[in-house]
């Protein structure tokens, strides 16, 4: 049954679809059902890594966090937070633990305070982000960016998605050196059976997209993992670590050993607001952190898959962007309350709106199957990250299209659009990419001749970002 044609559609359906705007998108149910469940697929590996990053630390009184209470609690906020947007913003962006923040969490804040201490910074950091979004502030700011920089945020968006997945994938590796930083796979060479399943799942995927063959990229994650199964099953890989098998798989091991799990939920709710261990100054820059990274990288996300999902308007606003930024924020509360981190909208979406998804009900099919993946994580497991990752390059390319809308021959233009697309995946960081183009955007445009072109926020937003990049130095200036 075409999906435009809801004259023929039961009464329920019709509504669905004119709730979802499926048909007013140009979708189809089968389309979306195949875009959640893609992006779902390239999203798993977040119930495996988000404990890794979270448990391996322990916070200042020494206590760590049970690998399986997190494991449980994300995959309980992602599926909440991904059917919560679907409904309410009716985009199709998937919501999990931002590896921004939770690795800012592990690394910079649990060593000054404990685990619940922690997730109450991320709490008020949420509460922060909503606050800006309902008095339209945020959208304020939003519609100060440029239309280059919201277009330069979707080509570095797409440049580090398609980094992460070559990392993921083993393909580039860190040399340990200061000149290359950075390689190709282990000494120069692809040595590894789990990169090979990568380079062939790139190579599959690449062909049946260039062939404009439906369900691409989901039939390349099937093939994939069917691959990565009988590689396993002849060569009886482990997993990498420190002390694990150095030609093993990056996360999770393709193989199924146990069916069902039960979800420990013992971290929801164990949040403190006691600050006293830091003092007042020390968790305002923690705060100050939070948000600035939650505040653009999301910013950025959105504005980059809203511009690859064909609804980005031509100032690059999208459908109830209010809305899609208030239930972003409510992301970060719900984390910190659940102790998953800080959840927001997580780039690997791109994969699905590659598959076709359009609207919010790929969420719904996304959360629902996140919430499944509570009870039934060894299955969520079995598609290894050198898979999905394959996903990731092919989505990255496909963003990286949208610098044809740049007019590229003003250097005044080029120079911020080159810092914010290089600075993106050469840092892991969207935030920075965006700051680094903002702040080089109103001081080339001033000196330019170009002052009176600048909004007055912009000014306001660079300067905060210049905090932010020198927060370092503030923060020894004022403990010392």
């Amino acid at each position: 049954m075409s999906q435009t044609d809801t004259t023929t559609e039961p009464p329920a359906t019709g509504r669905l679809n004119s709730f979802f705007e499926i048909s007013k998108r140009g979708s189809t149910w089968w389309q979306e059902v195949r875009g959640g469940l893609v992006t779902f697929v390239t999203m798993a590996y977040i119930i495996v890594l988000n404990p890794i990053i979270l448990s391996g630390s322990p916070d200042v009184d020494h206590h760590k966090l049970q690998f399986t209470a997190v494991a449980a609690v994300t995959a309980l906020t992602a599926g909440v937070m991904t059917i919560l947007f679907g409904l309410i913003a009716r985009l199709p962006f998937a919501f999990a633990a931002g590896l921004g923040i939770n690795s800012f969490l592990a690394v910079s804040v649990v060593g000054q305070v404990t685990w619940p201490e922690a997730m109450g910074l991320v709490v008020i950091d949420g509460l922060i982000i909503v606050l800006l979004s309902a008095t339209g502030l945020r959208r304020l700011i939003f519609d100060a960016v440029p239309y280059s920089l919201k277009i330069a945020i979707t080509v570095g968006i797409g440049l580090f998605i398609a980094f992460i997945g070559l990392v993921d994938a083993g393909f580039v590796k860190s040399t340990g050196l200061s000149s290359p930083p950075i390689g190709l796979g282990n000494d120069g060479s692809i040595a590894t059976i789990p990169t090979v399943v990568f380079v062939l799942t790139l190579l599959i995927t690449g062909i049946l997209v260039a062939r404009k063959v439906k369900g691409a990229i989901l039939i390349g994650l099937v093939s994939g993992t069917i691959l990565a199964v009988i590689a396993q099953a002849i060569w009886h890989l482990g997993a990498q670590g420190p002390k694990g098998d150095p030609n093993g798989w990056n996360l999770n091991i393709p193989q199924i050993t146990n069916w069902v799990a039960t979800p420990d939920f013992s971290l929801v709710g164990q949040v403190s607001f006691d600050f006293s261990k830091i003092g007042a100054l020390t968790a305002v820059m923690l705060i100050f952190t939070l948000v600035f990274s939650n505040f653009f990288d999301a910013m950025g996300t959105m504005t980059g898959l809203s511009k690859e999902a064909g609804l980005a308007k031509d100032d690059g606003t999208f459908p109830r962007l209010r809305s899609a930024l208030i239930v972003e924020g409510v992301g970060a509360v719900a984390g910190g309350l659940t102790s998953s981190s800080s959840n927001t909208v997580f780039i690997e979406s791109g994969a699905g709106i590659g598959e076709g998804a359009r609207t919010g009900f790929a969420n719904v099919v996304t959360g629902v199957l996140f919430l499944l993946a509570m009870f039934f994580t060894p299955i969520a497991q079995i598609v290894p990250s050198e898979v999905a990752a394959a996903a990731l390059v092919i989505v990255g390319a496909l963003m990286m299209s949208q610098i044809k809308g740049i007019d590229l021959s003003d250097f005044s233009v080029l120079l911020p659009v080159f810092l914010t697309v290089v600075i993106m995946p050469l840092t892991y960081s969207i935030a920075n990419g965006i700051g680094a183009g903002f702040i080089a955007w109103v001081v080339i445009q001033a000196f330019s001749g170009k002052i009176r072109s600048i909004s007055p926020l912009l000014w306001i937003v660079a300067a905060g970002f210049a905090i932010y990049f020198a927060r370092g130095p503030i923060e020894a200036l004022y403990t010392h």
